[in-house]
């Protein structure tokens, strides 16, 4: 043996020796603390009163400015309402979402929105949410209509996995972007411009329109202020690209290639679903793991018929649901090409609901008679949920008539 590797054997038997001659005074050490400690009882619960700050329920907001991005985005800064509980704001990872949870005609549902915003901007005491109006969209086209400076806006706390992990992601991220899942990106890349996170970003960001290209000149500002973190290629499908530096097409294998090393990367992703069964096909040509490959939960999927596995022998049917509440039991209508979430939303239930995705959980729901369909994309059930038939509505659509047992709303 070398003196070099001796000399490290004795470090680590001398490291270890002493690590176990701590762990023997493990407890005489808290007898003794526990005899030295007060008999009054604790009156308060700090670690507790943290945990409910940085996961509240409910969080109470306001409108405080609204920003026109493009002809179809535009941008919410929202703050605490000061008449509600809420007196500050949840702490969040950039990235994250919350679920808006807006009273509609009558009926109850729940949207989850991308926070544009930084955590730090957290501190300050607002969100912002970038918010694309959809044609024939059921919420954008109220918010377009109704919510104004002063409009009280009910959420939970923050929300989601899709966020950089040290512990898990290299410090090189790819962002692929389509549309308004463009807004996670801002948050990342502002909150590594500012040192919350240690990293540097390339960000791919695929656009139908330039006119419609949301933050391009503030991430231009970003990349030119800070050229060593961030990086942004703009890919634009339309015929006619006026704009220097793009990429014309959609975001291939040959694209990523030009602009980072995928081996040494750490993939994001978001968008339109459509946007994702084209990029995932590119990103499976790099044999990636699959921890380097993050996609943010989509929401439900917009047209169920083009899943090549959902059966469309039952397209144009209508299901009874059979649903049991507590002590309460209702039978409802349910279109099979609309999820069951929706269904229940549509009879104006109020069934717990968060990413709409089937990634949180929030609406688990057990499956007592009937069959549904599950896109596999969609499909975030546990193991034991599988065995014991629960699903998530949100992820599920009826192709048979159904009894379900809902949760009670939190």
């Amino acid at each position: 043996m070398s003196k070099e590797n001796e000399e490290k054997l004795n470090i680590t038997v001398r490291s270890n020796t002493k690590d176990l001659f701590a762990f023997t005074k493990l407890v005489p050490n808290r007898k003794k603390r526990i005899e030295r400690a007060s008999s009054e009882p604790l009156r308060e619960d700090p670690i507790n009163d943290l945990a409910w700050k940085l996961h509240p329920e409910r969080q109470f907001l306001i409108i405080d400015e609204i920003k026109k991005e493009t002809k179809s985005t535009m941008t919410f800064k929202l703050v605490s309402d000061p008449d509600s509980e809420t007196k500050e704001l949840a702490y969040f990872r950039p990235g994250q979402y919350i679920s808006l949870k807006i009273d509609l005609e009558g009926v109850r549902i729940t949207r989850p929105y991308s926070i544009a915003s930084t955590p730090k901007d957290a501190l300050k005491g607002f969100y912002e949410l970038t918010i694309r109006k959809e044609e024939g969209g059921f919420l954008t086209r109220y918010i377009w209509d109704n919510w104004k400076i002063g409009t009280k806006v009910e959420s939970s706390g923050p929300e989601g996995f899709f966020y950089y992990e040290r512990l898990r992601d290299l410090t090189h991220l790819v962002g692929i972007a389509g549309g308004s899942g463009i807004t996670p990106f801002r948050s990342m890349a502002r909150a590594i411009i500012d040192g919350t996170i240690d990293a540097k970003l390339t960000l791919l960001y695929g656009s139908s329109q330039e006119d419609d290209i949301i933050f391009y000149n503030e991430f231009k500002e970003m990349e030119k202020t800070n050229p060593e973190k961030i990086r942004v290629v703009h890919v634009l499908s339309c015929d006619i690209v006026t704009l220097e530096g793009c990429e014309k097409g959609l975001i291939t294998k040959e694209i990523i290639e030009k602009y980072c090393d995928a081996n040494s990367s750490t993939f994001f992703i978001c968008g339109p679903q459509i946007m994702y069964n084209f990029v995932e096909k590119e990103l499976k040509k790099f044999n990636l793991p699959v921890k380097r490959i993050r996609r943010e939960a989509f929401g439900e999927v917009k047209d169920v018929l083009t899943q090549t596995n959902f059966p469309k022998e039952v397209a144009e049917k209508v299901f009874k649901i059979k649903i049991h509440i507590g002590d309460l039991t209702k039978e409802i209508p349910a279109m099979a090409t609309e999820s069951v979430l929706i269904a229940l939303e549509r009879a104006n239930f109020n069934p717990p609901s968060k990413c709409r995705s089937g990634e949180c959980g929030f609406c688990r729901s057990l499956l007592i008679d009937g069959e549904v369909y599950i896109n596999p994309v969609s499909d975030w059930r546990r193991s034991a949920d599988k065995k014991f038939n629960y699903f998530h509505p949100c992820a599920s659509y009826p192709i048979a008539d159904l009894e379900i047992r809902l949760p009670r709303d939190l």
